[in-house]
């Protein structure tokens, strides 16, 4: 059985971390293959695996925090939490104004991805593997913003999302023989504003409608996504006709994966916000 890594060990993959994170943030390139090699004879007999499956728990730390993570390593949650998230709190304390900096342009900045020609056969994904996410709220918070959330509520990145979502299924529509339906999809977050729960009416080849919610990210397929009561509430009323359609990796080659049905039945939902009564 694998020993806990030391504070020291904790130390040098987070910083390894982070300056892999830099060069990702600015679309710099960078090799982790080479970053894994470097760590190795600093560590206490550690494997390559080992490095990347702590690679993987950082990430899972950093969405904890609702911080950016690297979109290479898939989040493990099962880790050593108040060691690493300490360190990931620390770091950032050392160098906040200029990680903030950083962490603003990612969830500020709209960075369209330089595509010539859409190809919708090769952009739907499969859905992740459902996450157990036992964690609660992080031990260590470096930061008040939630940067994931402020992502997602980035009204420029949003729109660009649903826009694409639009021509994918007017696309579809017209596959199936059906273009008279696809000269009714309406963009109804755009025409009627928010607040209705969803943001596209588009129709199911039967003529049905399909109401559908987008939600867009720079990131990996298994960055969370927040919900209004609203939304919860919508696709609860609407089960048999709702849809939600995640974008993911906008920002580089856009793929999507779609999931039908209330929420609860897709997602492990974990409460943000309470209102207190007095």
């Amino acid at each position: 059985m694998n020993q806990d890594w030391s504070p020291k060990e904790v130390r040098l993959i987070v910083k390894d971390y982070f300056d892999m994170l830099h060069s990702e943030l600015n679309r710099y390139d960078y090799n982790k293959t080479e970053h894994r090699k470097s760590l190795l004879p600093l560590l206490n007999k550690r494997s390559e695996g080992s490095i990347e499956f702590k690679h993987q728990n950082i990430s899972a730390a950093l969405i904890n925090m609702g911080l950016p993570f690297i979109k290479g390593y898939k989040p493990r949650f099962n880790y050593q939490k108040e060691a690493i998230e300490k360190e990931i709190s620390d770091f950032v304390k050392k160098d906040q104004v200029a990680l903030e900096t950083e962490f603003e342009g990612f969830s500020s900045k709209l960075v369209l991805p330089k595509i010539k020609e859409i190809d919708f056969t090769k952009m739907l994904n499969e859905e992740p593997v459902l996450s157990q996410v036992k964690e609660d709220e992080p031990l260590f918070r470096p930061t008040k913003i939630n940067y994931l959330e402020k992502e997602q509520n980035n009204r420029s990145l949003g729109e660009a999302g649903e826009e694409l979502v639009i021509k994918y299924e007017k696309w579809r529509l017209i596959e199936c023989g059906k273009e008279g339906l696809a000269n009714k999809i309406e963009w109804v977050s755009k025409e009627r504003g928010d607040g209705t729960g969803f943001d596209i009416l588009s129709r199911n080849a039967n003529g049905t409608d399909r109401y559908i919610e987008v939600k867009t990210t720079k990131l990996s397929k298994e960055t969370p996504i927040y919900l209004t009561r609203t939304e919860l509430s919508f696709a609860s009323l609407k089960t048999s006709n709702f849809y939600l359609y995640r974008l993911f990796n906008f920002d580089t080659l856009p793929e999507f994966f779609i999931r039908a049905g209330k929420y609860e039945s897709f997602c492990q939902l974990k409460p943000q916000t309470f209102k207190g009564y007095f």
